[in-house]
């Protein structure tokens, strides 16, 4: 299976270019300036631009299903229907539940890991969200089952998950924190998050080896002029990248444009953190063994605690666009790139150019999703 796309706009680490990319099999053959003059089938994307496909590294499910269900069936049909938005890889989230259902939910993930479809998007690992958080910053989360770390509770969860979890969201102020950090920090990418920690608490994880902020500006210490909090500590440390859910809801759009112009392109991650009400219509959904209420285009608790989302990947883009008021040109690598840096995949994903997968997103001027292609596959 060869073909070629034509005529539309290329994003690359090298610029952005009208060109063609050629598709051999599964990956990128020859990305070229210029139209092609050969033999192979030609899809014509006049007008159209051309991006790896999204990676999202912060998300708990969507479109009916949620991977805290330990459901094989669920996991393939979100996994296919993730591909609507132009994500083509993605880290499956977790939840503050109990030990025994987090082991069942990470056993499940294991297995459909082992066993996932080529053309579906595709599961990279795990991001683990709690239970090691902050009882005074849960969020979402379910403050019964709150967890302080230790070296071997976290030693069980990655034996149960064979070395899956990638991502490790915790409070580095509770006890334990920082001896699991300096005990993982090789191993796993630990994300501040849910917690109290001040400036300079945070700070002091970053030296230790933390590297991620779990959803900027939510469910953390926040600004104050005398007090910078965790807001202050993700602005100026450049040990620290930060995850953003673009929106319009968990976070205004200045607060947007402000964590990125800090952050810069490439410390920024565009996440959707969405639960499984994404793709689906308004009424009541579950979440971490808690009702979820879902209208107006929120997901919040019953006492109006914001409860995860239901955004797209494409659409946090062009929201991204719009309160940045940057080009696509520019922004496109904290859609992939720098997630796949993040997780030490960027030699196969993550960008357009020879050898690497055929994984790529093609959009319209308005972030609308025209195709998905997994792997050379259309979608």
């Amino acid at each position: 299976m060869s073909y070629v796309l034509t005529n539309g706009t290329i994003h690359t680490e090298k610029g952005s270019v009208n060109g063609h990319i050629i598709i051999e099999e599964s990956h990128i053959k020859a990305v070229q300036e210029g139209p092609y003059s050969g033999p192979l089938e030609t899809i014509d994307l006049e007008g159209k631009h051309i991006l790896p496909g999204f990676i999202d590294i912060h998300i708990h499910g969507g479109y009916g299903e949620d991977f805290m269900d330990a459901n094989a069936l669920g996991l393939h049909h979100l996994s296919r229907s993730l591909l609507s938005e132009g994500t083509t890889s993605y880290l499956a989230t977790t939840m503050t539940q109990s030990t025994e259902v987090i082991r069942t939910a990470l056993d499940t993930l294991k297995t459909y890991h082992a066993q996932q479809l080529p053309h579906d998007a595709e599961m990279l690992g795990i991001h683990l969200e709690g239970p090691f958080i902050s009882p005074d910053k849960v969020g979402a989360q379910n403050p019964a089952y709150v967890q302080r770390p230790t070296i071997q509770a976290i030693n069980d969860l990655q034996d149960k998950a064979d070395g899956l979890i990638k991502i490790m969201t915790f409070a580095p102020e509770i006890e334990g924190a920082d001896e699991v950090l300096r005990h993982f920090k090789d191993d796993i990418i630990f994300s501040v998050g849910h917690t109290t920690a001040d400036y300079g608490q945070i700070n002091q994880a970053a030296d230790n080896g933390a590297k991620h902020i779990t959803h900027l500006y939510n469910a953390s210490s926040p600004f104050q002029h005398r007090s910078p909090g965790a807001f202050g500590a993700a602005w100026l440390n450049d040990q620290l990248s930060a995850e953003v859910i673009v929106d319009g809801v968990h976070s205004h759009p200045a607060a947007v444009a402000i964590a990125y112009r800090m952050k810069g392109r490439d410390r920024f991650y565009l996440i959707t953190d969405a639960m499984r009400a994404k793709g689906m219509s308004e009424g009541t959904y579950d979440l971490g063994g808690q009702d979820v209420i879902v209208k107006n285009q929120t997901a919040r608790l019953s006492d109006g605690t914001l409860a995860g989302s239901i955004l797209k990947m494409n659409e946090g883009l062009r929201l991204l666009k719009e309160y940045t008021g940057r080009p696509l040109s520019e922004l496109w690598p904290v859609t992939s790139l720098n997630q796949a840096k993040a997780l030490g995949i960027a030699d196969h994903k993550g960008s357009i150019a020879p050898g690497k997968d055929a994984d790529l997103v093609i959009l319209d001027d308005d972030c609308q999703v025209q195709m998905t292609i997994k792997k050379g596959h259309q979608h």
